[in-house]
């Protein structure tokens, strides 16, 4: 009987094992060499700092549409061939813009939904000056992308998500989470069956103000708010794999930044689904031209890159939706 409980024990191990195997080698299709080619593409001056509205704005729904078209990942349902076209008034005029959406099935609970989100604009031209948003939100951009390839890898290899994983680039963010906004009210997916928001604004850089100067940090935000199990999840998976310092500076109550309020994952828990905000802080090139793609942290731009998908693999691949508080 003994022998035959260490012999299950030792079966369990090594799934578990062959498990952690499968979901690294996805991870580690993603690396800080595409992530730097794709910064240096999407926060170039080209692209005319991706206001909203803009013909660089334009420039860059279409480079996001292509990125996923290239990828054979399927535009949302719902959408105009990836685009949630939507008019915002913005300063008392209306503006054209859209949200780019495209969605991996779950082979499982494909009427489970995952959203992963990053805002695709930014501040645009001031001054005669281009502000490209490298870190704010280029870095949130590239890693949506690479995420959604290494999720695509899995799927070609016969790994699909269990649910569904819908990756949501919003617009419109730097004028009042406007994009994030409009998906809410007009959502291509029930609210209802939206486990959960996992959202990317800036995690390329480092914080200046930080006492402690290790590199290897990142801060979360609402984790623990609206789900208990959402936090837990967290912190075992960032201990199974990337081992990163979570950081709750900025996840108080009375934290007088209000960050927990200036992101788009806001507007999805305002809906009681639950959320991270996955956050480098801010530093002196926040909204300012200096923003730029040589300043970015590659290497470390990967692992938070990576401790995100292996969040998301988790959250999509349990066996019970996660609940709320």
């Amino acid at each position: 009987m003994i022998r035959l409980f260490f012999i299950l024990l030792l079966s369990s191990y090594m799934s578990l094992e062959a498990q952690d195997t499968l979901v690294t080698n996805f991870a580690n299709t993603i690396t800080d060499k595409e992530l730097k080619e794709h910064l240096y593409v999407y926060a170039s001056d080209y692209f005319g700092g991706r206001e909203t509205g803009t013909k660089g704005q334009k420039i860059a729904v279409d480079f996001l549409r292509d990125y996923y078209i290239s990828q054979n990942i399927p535009p949302a349902t719902g959408s105009e061939h990836y685009f949630q076209k939507m008019n915002l008034k913005i300063k008392g005029n209306t503006v054209n813009t859209e949200n780019v959406a495209a969605i991996i099935k779950g082979s499982r609970f494909p009427n489970e939904y995952i959203v992963l989100s990053a805002h695709l604009d930014h501040i645009g031209i001031h001054d005669g000056q281009i502000n490209n948003g490298a870190d704010d939100d280029g870095s949130g951009t590239v890693a949506m992308m690479e995420i959604a390839e290494a999720f695509n890898q899995a799927s070609l290899q016969g790994h699909a998500p269990k649910r569904s994983i819908v990756f949501l680039h919003v617009s419109g963010e730097e004028k009042g989470l406007l994009g994030s906004k409009y998906y809410v009210e007009n959502p291509l997916y029930p609210l209802a069956q939206t486990v959960a928001n996992l959202n990317i604004d800036m995690i390329g850089r480092l914080d200046p103000k930080r006492k402690d100067k290790d590199p290897n940090y990142i801060y979360l935000i609402g984790s623990d708010k609206l789900s208990q199990e959402l936090h837990e999840i967290s912190e075992a998976t960032n201990n199974r794999f990337t081992r990163l310092k979570l950081d709750y500076t900025f996840n108080a109550d009375d934290d007088p930044n209000r960050f927990y309020y200036r992101s788009d994952h806001y507007n999805f828990a305002k809906n009681n689904i639950p959320v991270i905000f996955y956050f480098n802080g801010t530093h002196e090139d926040y909204h300012q031209p200096g923003d730029t793609p040589d300043k970015i942290n590659y290497p470390l731009l990967k692992k938070r890159t990576q401790l995100i998908f292996y969040t998301l693999w988790e959250l999509a691949n349990r066996k019970e939706r996660i609940k709320l508080k």
